[in-house]
């Protein structure tokens, strides 16, 4: 051996450890300089099994594998075998502890390897190099608790640290850990810490609602929730409710239905959240009913479904004083599905937006099943048929539906989940996926109520007073749709007036229409005007006010909108009497988290101060190194068999986890199955063998006539 080889071994076996881990984080580096791995081996405990008192550390690629392993036919495998890592390497340290000292020497030590070494650069990929610390454990379970993917994570990973080779871990590290993370947060069960974490919610806010259900053998089957500020929306917007199911969205495959309407913006609202088992009319029933005690058995006005008929039954059961419509995209895709006539599709969907009586509607129907011969009562036409009155037009009219024809705003916000959302996601990681969502929601509410409270629509400088007063009244998204209005004022014409001892009413007709009149009703009280409505009608089911109104309104040369024009609903003052919670209060953290968050940003804010100056990089460093470096950690110092995953685990480097012990065992659901076309095609149980290519010269079979 060379002088600078002995040297290196005489400096190696000369070394002194304080404890068991410092002399493998000793060896391990000085594995990463010479391109190797290494792993513990072979361990000696003293008489009483409570201290080790020898460590056999090795190259990782010590040994070989075993013989049953290497014998194995591939057809008896169940999957392909890995590569082969071990090649009887008889590199090795041996340190052994000193009773009487406490310390630990190096008793052997082989430094030489059967196998060729990593270079520099490639060696921190070797898997004792590779290890994630406390500090990128908290920024990767933050990271993942915001919906980045994890491949996103390492690539944010690299490019703080400047290079791969800093991260000290790879891809598949990160995949492991969250995968770990996930386990230990569900261990009690994915039901049961659902259900705990839902009873600390309560704990914490007294107004946060839930209500679970169980089958005979205590497997979870129904779940509703709603925090706080849904249940203040549902009493500021609560008026119409659009519901729909939607599947794959957990691995139990469990319908998930949200409950969602529109806010003062005409933007998504999400007023709770449900699970249940099975499609069945009960479910919904306990649903719906389970919905109403949440919110004070308030009712909602008009509800918007697809054409489920176990939702319709439920519906029509515990709240049959509430319109009901069907979705008319639904609609519009069964046409296609099922009626594969041009014609006959056009004249059926005329029927959706026909604006005659219901008496003439009702003829129109009947021609149009005789002329098409539609006898069978199991012919979807036949349904439809039955259904009318939820899709069509004529037996809808004067109903409030805020302008809502579809469950559009149910399906964006079930794409939104979608996103993210996979059919092997456990049922709290969906809850938090849906924490997710609800949050994203309330963030783009809080930023259209800044911009409606610091700015005004624009106006032209000829605008009418009463287009200057809506832009002031209604918010932003709101005067849009009374733009439309006000901008088809030009179009009306008034045909009479009746007067009336207590009234007035003004029939008015627009010029591409001078046969269809409608009559806007003014009513004084005390000379200023108490009450107007019109027979269209538009002002009790959209909320604003028709062209019409502004029409006569303008006759009238009135400058302000009468607050009977003006809902609460649309105006900025429609939540000023609940106090907003907009920041999501899903996660409680412990209080080392708490302040390692704390100063991170301070250590940010500091660093990119001291950056710009040579003495005060050099002065910021010095002090981080040694707060760093300074204190050795308590699972580091440890020696007694199991202390050091013991404390090590302790450490929670996500949300604390959901405990109460006032909930009883809740089994995990039954998987379900879903409901439509399978993913794959099932295969045949007995499979034909495929037919081979026959050879057009000499009609043999197995080749073709070019490689006869």
């Amino acid at each position: 051996a060379s002088d600078e080889s002995m040297f290196e071994y005489l400096n190696v076996v000369s070394k002194m450890f304080d404890s068991e881990a410092e002399g493998y984080e000793f060896y391990n580096k000085y594995a990463l300089e010479k391109g190797f791995s290494v792993r513990k081996s072979y361990v000696e405990w003293d008489g009483s099994n409570k201290y080790i008192i020898l460590r056999k550390i090795v190259c990782s690629r010590e040994g070989f594998h075993e013989e049953k392993h290497m014998k194995r036919k591939m057809e008896d495998r169940k999957r392909r075998p890995r590569s082969l890592t071990r090649v009887g390497c008889n590199a090795k340290l041996v340190i052994t502890r000193q009773e009487e000292t406490g310390r630990w020497f190096v008793k052997d030590f082989i430094d030489e390897h059967s196998h060729p070494l990593a270079p520099r650069d490639l060696s921190c990929l070797l898997r004792s190099h590779r290890r994630i610390s406390d500090e990128q454990k908290a920024d990767i379970a933050d990271m993942e608790k915001c919906g980045i993917r994890k491949y996103r994570i390492m690539d944010i990973l690299c490019f703080q640290y400047s290079g791969f080779d800093k991260v000290g871990c790879i891809k598949r590290d990160i995949y492991n850990f969250c995968h770990a993370n996930k386990q230990e947060t569900i261990s009690a069960g994915d039901a049961n810490t659902v259900i705990m974490h839902m009873m600390a919610r309560r704990e914490r806010d007294v107004d946060f609602f839930f209500k679970y259900l169980v089958d005979e053998h205590g497997h979870l089957k129904g779940l509703f929730w709603a925090d706080s500020q849904s249940r203040l929306d549902y009493e500021a917007f609560g008026d119409v409710i659009v519901f729909d199911s939607t599947y794959r969205t957990n691995k139990y495959n469990l319908p998930f239905v949200p409950f969602v309407g529109l806010n003062h913006h005409r933007s998504t609202v999400i007023f709770g959240c449900g699970i249940i088992s099975h499609e069945t009319s009960q479910a919904y029933e306990w649903m719906l009913r389970t919905f109403s005690d949440c919110m004070a058995q308030k009712h909602p006005i008009s509800v918007i479904t697809d054409g489920d008929l176990a939702m319709q039954r439920a519906i029509r059961v515990v709240w049959p004083d509430s319109n009901h419509r069907l979705c008319i995209w639904h609609i519009q895709q069964n046409i296609v599905r099922h009626l594969h006539d041009d014609d006959v599709k056009e004249e059926f969907r005329s029927f959706i937006y026909d604006t005659s009586f219901i008496e003439e509607h009702e003829i129109k129907w009947i021609q149009f099943l005789q002329r098409n011969k539609v006898t069978s009562e199991e012919s979807w036409l036949h349904q439809m048929y039955q259904m009318r009155k939820l899709w069509c037009a004529p037996y809808l009219e004067g109903r409030c539906f805020l302008g809502l024809s579809s469950n559009q705003r149910s399906e964006s916000l079930n794409s939104v989940l979608h996103t993210h959302l996979e059919g092997k996601m456990s049922l709290f990681e969906m809850l938090e996926h849906y924490e997710r969502c609800l949050a994203s929601r309330r963030i783009n509410e809080a930023l259209q109520d800044v911009e409606a409270l610091q700015s005004v629509p624009f106006t032209e400088e000829n605008a009418s007073p009463l287009e200057k007063h809506a832009a002031t009244v209604f918010t932003p998204s709101v005067f849009k749709m009374v733009l439309w209005s006000i901008d088809a004022v030009s179009k009306c014409q008034i045909r009479e007036i009746l007067d009336g001892s207590e009234d007035s009413t003004y029939v008015v007709s627009k010029q591409e229409r001078m046969d269809k009149k409608f009559g806007v009703r003014i009513e004084e009280q005390g000379g200023l005007l108490h009450r107007v409505s019109c027979s269209c009608r538009k002002l009790e089911c959209a909320g604003t006010p028709c062209s019409h109104i502004f029409y006569i309104l303008g006759i009238l040369k009135q400058t302000i909108l009468p607050s009977c024009c003006v809902p609460t609903r649309w105006t900025m003052n429609a939540k000023c009497a609940y106090a907003p919670t907009r920041k999501n209060q899903m996660y409680d953290y412990s209080v080392s988290l708490q302040r390692y968050r704390e100063l991170r940003n301070c250590s940010h804010a500091a660093s990119f101060k001291a950056c710009h100056s040579d003495e005060d990089y050099h002065r910021l460093k010095m002090l981080l190194e040694a707060q760093h470096h300074g204190k050795q950690s308590s699972f580091e110092q440890a020696d007694s068999k199991g202390s050091t995953n013991a404390q090590h685990n302790s450490i929670r480097f996500g949300p604390l986890m959901p405990h109460s012990e006032k909930v009883d065992k809740v089994l995990d659901p039954v998987h379900v199955p879903g409901r439509g076309a399978p993913k794959k095609r099932l295969q045949a149980k007995t499979k034909k063998s495929r037919s081979q290519n026959m050879c057009g010269y000499c009609k043999n079979p197995g080749h073709n006539r070019r490689k006869c």
